[in-house]
């Protein structure tokens, strides 16, 4: 006898409805074949997501996996600092039991103001030993990579978070020599801002003689459709947040695929210098996940 609703008995009506059944499989690697990355995503950003699947949708073989973790509206250090305790948690929810090769933390100014050696440590209280990356870490390895001594800087920040960005990229031997921000804390509305303001921005301040390429810092401008355009308007390299990191994740990863549209950067391979920072600020085998 079988209890009306039991499994037993769906069961055998389900054998009686129609023939049924067991069939044998097998696994192959599934969405990635060649590598698996982690993002973790501020709840404000509009834009990752959208910028790494135009991007990495060209790399086969590859997958991307994101978790969202709580931000302010308004971006100030203070804010940018209490974020801090959220990052272990949205790691956490990175597809549990699935190995990935790379984390990236999804923000420039929060990983400056945090510092990159304690997001890089939260980020692995849940992954130990995976490779890490920011977008100002990517950033940094991106400007070495293609020889950049003396940058335009972009950015939607206020004057605070400029002069953090100024103190951390020369602390690293890059030279800002000039700084175009739109001035305005509204994550959300950064994300809004059009191509033209973005163009304007950038020829502007690029195209002095004293600049040999530009850094669009943060994660909500759009910069990835614009990026080979103004690069061939200047005649110099021009890097951003998202497209910046999403070059350096695949490198970490060991993908080393050619993907000009998206800009010289991507042109580019590992490099020296493609772990992070100069071993005398931070040890290189912190951001390759080395023992």
């Amino acid at each position: 006898m079988t209890r009306e609703g039991s499994p037993v008995r769906h069961a055998v009506d389900l054998e009686r409805a129609a023939p049924y059944t067991v069939v044998p499989f097998r696994m192959d690697a599934g969405l990635m074949a060649r590598a698996a990355i982690g993002l973790v995503v501020l709840a404000s950003d509009q834009t990752m997501e959208y910028e790494w699947r135009r991007i990495l949708t060209d790399v086969p073989g590859l997958a991307f996996f994101a978790a969202r973790m709580p931000s302010p509206a308004d971006i100030s250090p203070g804010s940018l600092a209490a974020m801090e305790k959220d990052i272990a948690g949205a790691v956490d929810l990175l597809v549990p039991g699935v190995a990935l090769h790379v984390v990236a933390f999804g923000c420039t100014s929060g990983t400056i103001v945090i510092g990159e050696q304690r997001v890089f440590g939260h980020l692995r209280a849940a992954r130990p030993q995976v490779r890490c990356t920011s977008p100002i870490t990517a950033a940094m390895a991106g400007l070495h990579q293609l020889g950049a001594r003396r940058i335009a800087l972009i950015s939607p920040y206020v004057v605070a978070i400029n002069a953090l960005f100024r103190r951390h990229i020369e602390a690293d031997g890059v030279q800002v020599a000039r700084i175009a921000s739109f001035n305005h804390a509204n994550d959300a509305q950064v994300a809004r801002i059009d191509r033209a303001s973005l163009e304007s921005a950038i020829v502007g301040a690029g195209s002095a003689a004293d600049v040999d390429a530009v850094f669009v810092a943060c994660t909500s401008l759009r910069m990835c459709e614009l990026t080979r355009d103004v690069e061939q308007a200047l005649g110099k390299p021009v890097i951003s947040s998202n497209s910046a990191m999403a070059w350096h994740a695949l490198r970490l990863a060991g993908i080393d695929d050619r993907l000009p549209r998206w800009g010289r950067l991507f042109e580019q391979p590992a490099g020296a210098r493609a772990g992070g920072p100069d071993p005398g600020r931070l040890s290189r085998a912190f951001f390759l996940g080395s023992s």
